[in-house]
């Protein structure tokens, strides 16, 4: 109690000035919200070592990413500090932290093709002459050519304006990419096309066995009037075949300069066949260049005008509505316009619904899952069944799939409360959800004979039998998870108790008994004689025969995947009340996250806190006591004072975590990971966020902007007022009325926020006891 009371004082004391900025818009009527927030988005926020973004031209979910590539074998294909463009590619990741896709770079250049590598080829930049927008990316080259991109969902739309009287050529790379590629080939078709394929895979190194075909079509408004193929660095002109060398194939096209001066290339994708990228090129062909880029513009304002926010300052609408734009990337269409997608055996199927793929199901099963289902049910459902798809035509679920490829990256078991979350929506018809049942029960319960291709739940053998994974230190991927036994533990034991809740839904009695039974399996971490910062007791990894294993300091302590015990001890959230009675009880837990976030200097100087008591850098989450937003593990963690009595102090940490993103390059503080940061962001900015994945209930915190309006598809729009709200200033939730009635719990189920209407928030300088009366449930 004496350091609540301090930690009250420090509030009392005054309010603390988080930033200083111009109020966005004039406040003569209150806030208005934004006649185009396209204009808001800057795609250039984490286009960095960091972040690993990409500025260029896609459309929301798309199968292309059309960008520019400055660096090639890199996280980031594309860094800010970077002066020269090697080409213009049509697959990236947005926010992964391994080298990937980067396919079908083109690049146009003037002068004589002479050379087939891009650093020769490639172009100096500033960045003053690109121009970024959604849908949308244009940049004028220092040898005088402009380039811009644009995109429907399955196509990428070049125009190249060149200089009067200069030698017009476009290059094609296919055989190099920014991930591993292992083979391709590269066709010259007639006199206006230019078609192949690649093979990738070996994404993050962890099996290196999966791999994946892409393919394109390219077609040109204008006749070649010559060309060539290489294969590595050897050139051949007029040659209209070449295949991958040891390290590149590609084609190159030359024009003719008394002409308009300009070519547009029109590139269809598919992972089926050439014939699949014809037939998506032909079919989403827009007939110019710029109605393609107006299409794209007037796709995305009607997605950033789903989820709209008013009030604030600039910098505060350009740093959400840019999280907003980077967490509707993803997962990729993955199926042609007739429905063709590739499946997991390699075959080409037919899927009546849209097909998706890239799953980064570790990282998005935390906060982007749970923002596409809020804004787009059918598209979440859609998603849903293409995980079945992947169960059906490979035989196990996937953990972190690449296209048609299971690349067995990350720990634990993600897709279990990632597909409970959309069944607990309601998503999925009753046949779909069986099977995914099914899908999940086997999962839970049983191993791959042949892990080469899917390694599934590599530590049941040991979870089943004794609550927890026995860690051993086995070099290779077979046995990932008993390497990351400790956290790979508590990630079953919160999908097993998120799948008891769909068990029992479906009837499935005995299986509810058996999985409600493994819900507190995190307690068996719990050592008890581990003491570190004052606090007593951490999870800890243990061998088979149960004894603990590595350093006892929770900083230090092996077996945790990207993280440490300080960090995971909060990924217990299905059942607080036990974690917290591990920990000597709410009071004492409270005190925990008070240190975790350094809560009395967050309550003086929130900026400090964030930067110099909170870990630093995407990849410093090792040897650390102290909280991460920079990755996954502890995500929820500022919702868990929820649960504590003290829901107020989660708003304070939100608002000191916002000092953390910037309207900049450099404005991300680790990797998106598909997302699932910029998801994060958005909910803690708009006041709503599911800390329980699973659960399909939201926590309530504090928004900040004055208002936000949500508009699911096909749904009831959902108003969100918080007058005089403000992210720059620390503040507290006085009261909330859900229409005309008072509403004094911190949590809302999804169907209840679905019905909701009108949502208002009263704001107090000053910590309340609103939200304290009872605690959420827990899964």
């Amino acid at each position: 109690m004496r350091a609540r009371k301090r930690v009250l004082a420090a509030v009392l004391a005054g309010v603390t000035t988080v930033a200083v900025a111009t109020p966005a818009v004039a406040q003569e009527r209150g806030p208005r919200f934004a006649e185009d927030p396209t204009t808001l988005v800057d795609t250039s926020i984490g286009n960095n070592g960091d972040g690993t973004t990409f500025p260029g031209a896609t459309t929301p979910f798309g199968m292309v990413q059309l960008s520019p590539d400055t660096q090639l074998k890199k996280y980031a294909s594309y860094d800010y500090a970077q002066d020269t463009i090697l080409g213009f590619s049509h697959t990236h990741l947005s926010g992964v932290g391994c080298q990937t896709m980067g396919t079908f770079r083109f690049m146009p250049t003037t002068g004589a093709v002479t050379t087939s590598d891009p650093a020769q080829y490639g172009a100096k930049f500033s960045h003053a002459d690109e121009t970024r927008r959604p849908g949308y990316y244009g940049v004028k080259l220092d040898n005088g050519i402009t380039a811009e991109l644009s995109a429907t969902q399955r196509t990428g739309q070049h125009r190249y304006t060149y200089p009067a009287g200069a030698a017009e050529n476009v290059l094609i790379e296919v055989g190099e990419a920014n991930g591993y590629t292992y083979a391709g080939d590269v066709h010259v078709v007639g006199d206006d096309t230019v078609e192949g394929w690649v093979e990738g895979g070996n994404f993050c190194w962890e099996t290196q066995k999966e791999r994946y075909k892409i393919f394109f079509s390219a077609h040109f408004d204008r006749e070649f009037t010559g060309f060539g193929t290489w294969t590595d660095n050897t050139l051949t002109a007029g040659k209209r075949d070449a295949s991958l060398g040891s390290q590149r194939t590609g084609a190159w096209l030359s024009f003719d300069p008394a002409k308009t001066g300009q070519v547009g290339v029109s590139v269809g994708v598919s992972y089926t066949s050439i014939d699949g990228a014809r037939l998506n090129r032909t079919t989403e062909q827009p007939k110019s260049f710029d109605r393609a880029r107006k299409a794209a513009h007037d796709t995305w304002l009607d997605e950033l005008n789903r989820m709209r926010v008013a009030g604030g300052t600039t910098a505060d609408q350009r740093t959400y509505y840019s999280a907003l734009y980077r967490s509707l990337l993803h997962p990729s269409i993955g199926s042609d316009v007739d429905g063709s997608y590739r499946g997991f055996d390699d075959r080409v199927h037919r899927s009546r619904d849209t097909y998706y793929q890239m799953f980064s199901l570790w990282d998005t099963y935390r906060s982007q899952n749970q923002l596409v289902a809020l804004l787009h049910p059918d598209r979440a459902a859609d998603m849903t069944k293409s995980v079945l798809k992947i169960y059906q035509d490979g035989g196990w679920l996937p953990r972190w799939a690449l296209a048609n490829g299971e690349t067995n990256v990350m720990s634990g078991d993600p897709v279990t409360p990632w597909v409970i979350d959309n069944y607990r929506r309601g998503l999925l018809d009753d046949r779909t959800a069986r099977q995914l049942f099914d899908a999940l029960w086997r999962n839970a319960t049983e191993v791959p004979a042949d892990q080469s291709v899917f390694r599934g739940r590599d530590g049941n053998p040991s979870y089943v039998q004794n609550g927890w994974i026995g860690y051993q230190d086995v070099p290779g991927y077979t046995f990932g998870d008993t390497r990351q036994a400790g956290s790979a533990t508590l990630e079953y034991a919160l999908g097993d108790c998120a799948l008891a809740t769909m068990a029992q839904g479906l009837g499935y009695a005995d299986k509810a008994k058996t999985l409600r039974g493994r819900c507190d399996d995190f307690a068996n971490l719990w050592d008890r004689s581990v003491t570190s910062h004052g606090f007593t007791g951490f999870p800890r990894a243990r061998a088979a025969d149960g004894t603990f294993v590595g350093d006892a300091d929770p900083a230090q302590s092996v077996g945790f995947h990207e993280g440490t015990p300080w960090q995971y001890q909060w990924l217990a959230q299905q059942d607080p009340a036990t974690l917290f009675g591990l920990m000597g009880g709410t009071g004492q837990a409270e005190q925990r996250l008070d240190t975790f976030f350094d809560m009395p200097l967050l309550l003086t100087d929130p900026a400090k806190a964030a930067s110099e008591s909170w870990v630093h850098g995407a990849y410093d989450y090792h040897d650390n006591f102290a909280f991460n937003p920079n990755n996954e593990p502890d995500l929820h963690a500022p919702w868990m004072y929820a649960w504590t009595g003290a829901p107020w102090k989660t708003s304070a940490v939100l608002r000191a975590a916002r000092t953390l993103f910037t309207d900049t390059p450099y404005g991300m503080p680790g990797n998106d990971d598909l997302g699932t940061i910029s998801s994060w962001l958005v909910f803690g900015m708009t006041g709503i966020f599911e800390a329980q994945p699973g659960s399909g209930t939201y926590l309530l915190s504090t928004p900040m902007f004055e208002k936000v309006e949500i508009r699911p598809a096909g749904g009831r729009r959902i108003e969100i007022e918080a007058p005089g709200a403000s992210a720059a200033k620390l503040q507290y939730t006085k009261d909330v009325r859900i229409g005309l009635r008072d509403y004094d719990r911190s949590w809302i189920s999804h169907a209840d926020l679905l019905r909701a209407g009108k949502i208002r928030f009263e704001l107090s300088g000053t910590p309340t006891n609103w939200g304290t009366r009872s605690a959420p449930p827990g899964v």
